[in-house]
């Protein structure tokens, strides 16, 4: 009897060991579903929260970051964020001069800030700036024409890179070096671009219907200096300057831009996002 006894008490704590590693190991696998559960624009928002937690005006996160949020942004479809292509967002009409921009807000802390720019067929977002910021965008679906520049700032000292065109014209225009003319057709990489370089300034054209999804750290804010301008672009070879040389080959890699007040081609309007809701923790 006493070794029968002492053979149940063993096979008892066996069992009791089993159950308890089995027990932990249906925890762990329900834990890694509700994880993979978990909607991705959800992942979006805290995954910037980590790689924005310092971010301030002219902030880069470093490489191990800018990777994260670039994987996590290249995961997102258009079902993730309830877009499809049919909706009447991307549709324009005969009666608009302009086609309108939709601008769905998903959302925005003094960190950072997560949106979708809706376009139809031939809508545009005209150059301006990102000041001091860090963008990431991610094309979900369409074909969308890219122009995108920096500044000039490596010309000889002895090279103007502003310049006034004429008395009649009070605002300076300043040399810029196009860095992205090109469509881009989903699904493609998310862009990035930087406070001072990767194409700071960029234009959007809709060749086809198409949204895309922009993540920007810090935002814009006017009180911190981060005010969006507007530009005007004009060929390089528009004014000859003197002391300013550019090889014949290279310069239509370059253009003027000057600031531009007056958007009579633009019309946004913003709308509710109506896709998976964040959850802040």
């Amino acid at each position: 009897m006493g070794i029968e006894k002492a053979l149940a008490e063993r096979k008892g704590r066996e069992f009791c060991g089993i159950s308890r590693e089995t027990i932990a190991s249906s925890n762990s696998r329900r834990n890694r579903r509700r994880q993979r559960k978990k909607p991705p624009v959800q992942m979006l928002f805290e995954t910037c929260k980590v790689v924005f937690a310092s971010a301030g005006t002219g902030f880069v996160p470093p490489p191990q970051d800018i990777d994260k949020l670039r994987s996590v942004l290249d995961g997102i479809r258009p079902e993730d964020v309830g877009l499809r292509p049919d909706m009447l967002y991307f549709r324009t009409s005969a009666a608009q001069r302009v086609p309108r921009i939709q601008y769905l807000h998903i959302y925005e802390c003094e960190k950072f800030s997560m949106g979708i720019f809706c376009l139809p067929p031939s809508g545009v977002i005209p150059l301006h700036n990102h000041p001091g910021m860090t963008v990431f965008s991610k094309l979900l679906f369409g074909t969308m024409h890219i122009k995108s520049y920096d500044w000039v700032v490596d010309m000889p000292p002895e090279s103007p890179n502003i310049i006034n065109p004429s008395e009649s014209q009070t605002r300076e225009m300043r040399l810029a070096k196009v860095k992205v003319d090109a469509d881009f057709t989903a699904p493609c990489n998310p862009s990035i671009l930087y406070p001072e370089d990767g194409g700071n300034m960029h234009c959007f054209t809709a060749v086809t219907a198409c949204a895309v999804l922009d993540v920007l750290g810090p935002p814009y804010s006017d009180t911190e200096g981060r005010h969006c301008t507007y530009y005007h672009n004009f060929p390089f070879s528009n004014f000859s300057v003197d002391g300013l040389s550019i090889p014949e080959e290279e310069k239509s890699a370059y253009e003027w831009l000057q600031e531009r007040e007056e958007l009579e081609d633009l019309e946004v309007n913003g709308k509710m996002y109506n896709g998976p809701k964040i959850v802040e923790s």
